[in-house]
């Protein structure tokens, strides 16, 4: 067995770290000794009770990690100890060490350190996911992106920019709105009183990326071309809407819902593929680079929480291990 410690969510919804006896790596797994660990609102979600793990995966919260690779099991072709490694994963992220099948890992490119791979899985992949997978995105197709500062935010901003997609960023600050422009966002706008009349003016967008949905949905519809589609990856503005079907009759609009973290092994696998085989040249010439926002010790990783609740966050949040 292999000593694990990691963090889970308590009755009180606040984090604590346990320790867990877990099997060594099966056929096609690894065990990967962590260095960095990302950030993501599904944490916050899971402290909260809100978003437990998928059925049959631990409760130790954290969906993404960068490390080397300890030891592997049988038949593992093209990786070995001592390999720098990313990983997507279900739970565990917020550990010493994760047990993971290889489909769900990336290669630590060269030149990045662990911060940038601790950052770049959940958000490069739930954007490439949901833009180019889900979103069906073509080229000079116009993109709205709600929390455009945010991790997936940023992923999403670059990837359209590497992509010829303009976009329009929605941020809640001045700073936001200076960062995502620098990040390569054509248009950005304040979340203000005057939001909905400057998006007006600005629409229509073949895409929006929309992690709020709540009574932000219908006016959201109402900002789409013919054909539009709406990708919905978060409920930060709740779970309740009204909307108007003539709207979404009239414009053939497709509204699509979409999350990562449950699916299986072999469509993540399928995904992480597709982007090593697309994005990989364009990361080796630096186009494309998680940004880190800040970086927290494992003793700091309520404070982290508290970052990123805060809606604080610019780019990617990272917790490194001080151990």
């Amino acid at each position: 067995m292999i000593t694990v410690q990691g963090l889970v969510a308590t009755q009180s919804h606040q984090g604590e770290w346990v320790s867990r006896e877990v099997k060594p790596p099966a056929a096609g797994e690894v065990c990967i000794r962590i260095h960095a660990s990302g950030v993501n609102r599904a944490d916050l979600m899971q402290l909260k009770g809100y978003y437990p793990p998928p059925p049959g995966y631990s409760d130790l919260l954290g969906l993404e990690c960068a490390g080397v690779i300890e030891s592997v099991g049988d038949g593992v072709d093209g990786w070995k100890p001592g390999d720098a490694v990313m990983a997507l994963l279900a739970a565990g992220g917020f550990s010493n060490r994760v047990v993971c099948d290889v489909r769900q890992l990336l290669p630590l490119p060269k030149g990045w350190d662990m911060t940038q791979g601790a950052g770049f899985m959940e958000a490069y992949s739930t954007a490439w996911l949901n833009l180019y997978r889900i979103g069906d995105l073509q080229p000079e197709e116009r993109v709205l992106i709600y929390a455009g500062a945010s991790g997936v935010g940023s992923a999403a901003i670059q990837l359209c920019n590497l992509m010829d997609n303009p976009v329009v960023a929605v941020v809640g600050s001045q700073e936001k709105a200076d960062y995502c422009r620098q990040l390569g966002a054509q248009t950005t706008v304040l979340r203000d009183s005057q939001c909905w009349h400057k998006l007006q003016a600005l629409a229509p967008f073949d895409l929006l990326l929309d992690p709020v949905a709540g009574d932000w949905l219908e006016n959201s519809v109402s900002l789409l071309a013919m054909d539009g589609r709406l990708v919905l990856i978060g409920l930060m503005g709740g779970r309740r809407c009204e909307l108007d079907a003539a709207t979404i009759l009239m414009k053939r609009i497709r509204i699509q819902g979409s999350t990562l973290r449950g699916r299986t092994v072999g469509f993540k696998g399928a995904l992480l593929e597709s982007m090593r085989n697309q994005l990989w040249q364009s990361i080796g010439r630096g186009q494309l680079s998680p940004v880190v926002d800040r970086v927290f010790t494992t003793e700091e990783i309520d404070k982290a929480f508290a970052w990123m609740a805060n809606n604080s966050n610019k780019g990617k949040v990272i917790i490194v291990r001080s151990d």
